[in-house]
């Protein structure tokens, strides 16, 4: 708990769950200047554009924050305390009183918002429940001589004291309004705490230094400790103290793994000397915890912790930017650990407009202004949190993947950027589409590559999708399904989504040389067909239709002959369809269908309709369907023919099958 704005030397992540803060007002601004509105075109990073606007802090006035369930509290003295509480997902504020005994130092409500817990001293938890009677219940903390360092809730109906001599779980029974001890763990001295929901999970400070951290998983009813470890010290102080501080630690998920994120600071009194560094120690789900990534600052001072969309995005104050991390790219290998650059470059928020509050006074002199960005009065949450209480907004931090766009040139690097982003689909079918519109054959080793890596992806997906469908079949033959769907961290562009908004668009372009518009979707064929992915046959018939827009026909022959293009039914009623452009189609049309094995109807119909019906009696017989087939068809083809010896033989020949197989000449009425 902070009870004062944090200085400039300790504005980094604030990893505590509720935070008091005497927040200095930002100054107001002018209007955006031409350096802020080409900021705003190429920031990367945006504050949310619908924040929570609280009261700001004041002399009456105090705020807290809630990280488990991103909730702001502001709280006003004066006779009964009046709190206000506000959250991202909440549409509507919850509002209520409490009694006034004393200074507040914490504050937070339990998972569903049906009891409010309130710290006022070292040594007790009050607590009070939000329907029924107001009647608040307390509970003092069971160890001797011990304080209050904190509390979390773990459940709806289940809460940790965090002492200074080690935990205590609690079980608050509302209806009875008592709390009852379910299990304590004593530890050496805790010097502070981090909670993280995911777990949920605590990590304990302990020893003089402060170095040793001793995470604790919180099952319902249970506490379970788990390996304990290290954080390296590069000086070790005479005599000990303290070198490892609350704000300095946090936890994040990235890519569905809990991360414990150290900021080491380091002094550089050289260009040429380390900067910062940011340490990322895994904790796995069987309680091993090891560093296995570091992401280099390259510079010191003063920085604060956000992670958005699994990127680590790091704020530097003395610049007023932002450097972002993405620990699946760009990495360098030394022994286990795995060094990480920016994978973009530094650059600031995007400016943000402040608005007059409802039924605030517009006079003359009133001016919309943007707030100061990287403010001494902002105070940082996990995940993508960040507050100013001096000013009453909260945010959440967004990508702008848009704006990403122009950022990174290499476009193979883009495109694996892109694919491990939420709701990347639309910006990376623009990619694809900007790829193709230089219309250069030089760029089609990069466009392969680029079909590669979404293709890649793609089977991922399918052979995942087909996983759960077996898991699904398994659990209603008798056997469980799998209980966990895998994590898919990357987006999918399936074949139709290229071909309606990258393909289509770019085979019909005007300025685009239709060879080089046949070499990109040829080439995306082979890629599905490198990934044993079945091509569509829209694709196939957007590359008969280009060619015969370009009377391009030895070229579809050629494909057609030797099978590039894959046989279905589909494609063979075009192939007829062209017939009148390009004759010898009709032909490859009926060996497409006969190979095809499954479309002997098909090729029956096709000869009848071109008046050769003696071909089709041949191929109905060479294919054992003669004893089957409807003798009317055929005669009705002949007759349309006009050749009276042509009727004569279909007829004589119906005649024989029905004499073979019925001992009479005769056709069965209704039933030729």
């Amino acid at each position: 708990m902070l009870n004062k704005m944090p200085s400039p030397s300790t504005w980094v992540t604030v990893s505590v769950s509720s935070v008091s803060c005497d927040c200095l007002p930002v100054s107001a601004g002018s209007s955006m200047a031409g350096s802020e509105i080409l900021e705003q075109e190429s920031s990367y990073l945006e504050l949310c554009r619908t924040p929570v606007r609280f009261e700001e802090i004041s002399s009456v006035n105090n705020v807290f924050f809630d990280e488990a369930n991103k909730q702001v509290f502001a709280v006003r003295a004066g006779g009964a305390v009046g709190v206000v509480v506000r959250g991202l997902d909440e549409k509507q504020p919850i509002s209520f009183r409490l009694e006034d005994k004393g200074e507040i130092k914490s504050i937070k409500l339990s998972p569903g918002n049906r009891i409010v817990a309130v710290q006022r001293s070292g040594k007790s938890v009050d607590f009070c429940n939000l329907m029924g009677e107001a009647t608040e219940y307390s509970q003092e903390c069971r160890g001797r001589n011990c304080y209050v360092l904190g509390f979390c809730w773990t459940s709806p109906n289940e809460i940790v004291f965090i002492t200074d001599q080690g935990l205590e779980l609690y079980q608050v029974q509302a209806e009875k309004r008592s709390v009852k001890l379910i299990k304590s763990m004593g530890t050496s001295f805790v010097n502070w705490f981090v909670f993280s929901s995911e777990g949920p999970t605590l990590l304990l400070s302990l020893t003089p230094l402060g170095n040793v951290l001793q995470p604790v998983l919180a099952k319902v009813g249970n506490l379970v400790k788990l390996t304990k470890f290290e954080v390296e010290v590069p000086v070790i102080p005479k005599p000990p103290r303290l070198c490892l501080t609350e704000p300095d630690v946090t936890t994040a998920v990235i890519y569905g793994q809990l991360y414990v994120v150290v900021l080491r600071h380091r002094v550089r009194t050289t260009p040429s000397q380390a900067g910062s560094e940011v340490w990322l120690y895994h904790l796995s789900r069987d309680g091993h915890t090891c560093k296995i990534h570091v992401l280099q600052l390259n510079s010191t001072g003063c920085f604060a912790t956000n992670v958005v969309d699994n990127l680590v995005v790091i704020h530097h104050r003395a610049s007023k930017t932002s450097m972002v991390f993405d620990i699946q790219l760009k990495k360098v290998s030394e022994g286990p650990v795995k060094l990480h650059q920016p994978v973009l470059p530094s650059l600031p928020i995007c400016p943000f407009t402040i608005q007059p509050r409802a039924g605030a006074s517009l006079g003359a002199g009133t001016a919309v202004t943007t707030c100061e960005l990287y403010s001494t009065s902002w105070i940082v949450f996990r995940p993508d949190i960040i507050m100013d209480a001096g000013l009453g907004y909260l945010w959440s931090l967004r990508l702008r993947l848009p704006r990403i766009v122009a950022t990174l040139p290499d476009r193979l690097q883009l495109v694996d950027f892109l694919l491990l982003r939420r709701d990347c689909r639309p910006v990376l079918l623009n990619v694809c589409s900007q790829l193709l519109s230089g219309g250069q054959a030089g760029g089609l080793a990069v466009v392969s590559l680029v079909f590669d890596k979404l293709n890649s992806v793609y089977k991922e997906w399918l052979e995942a999708d087909k996983s759960d469908a077996a898991a699904l079949d398994g659990g209603a033959g008798g056997r469980p399904p799998t209980p966990h769907k895998p994590v898919r961290s990357h987006a999918v562009v399936d074949q139709w989504e290229m071909y309606t908004s990258v393909l289509v668009p770019f085979a019909e372009s005007k300025t685009i040389s239709y060879k080089f518009v046949i070499a990109v979707l040829m080439e995306y064929i082979r890629s599905l067909t490198q990934f044993h992915i079945h091509a569509q046959h829209y694709l196939y018939e957007l590359v008969i239709n280009t060619l015969v827009r370009n009377n391009a026909f030895y070229q579809l022959h050629q494909l057609l002959q030797y099978h590039v293009l894959s046989d279905s039914k589909k494609l063979a009623c075009l192939m007829l369809s062209l017939e009148s452009f390009y004759p010898p189609a009709h032909q490859l049309a009926l060996d497409m269908l006969k190979r095809l094995s499954t479309a002997n109807d098909e090729i029956v119909e096709v000869l009848l309709s071109k008046g050769r019906v003696l071909a089709a009696l041949r191929f109905v017989r060479a294919s054992g369907g003669a004893d089957i087939m409807s003798a009317r068809k055929f005669l009705e083809a002949a007759s349309h023919v006009g050749d009276s010896l042509l009727f004569f033989c279909v007829f004589k020949f119906f005649e024989q099958r029905n004499q073979r197989l019925r001992n009479s000449p005769h056709f069965n009425p209704g039933n030729c």
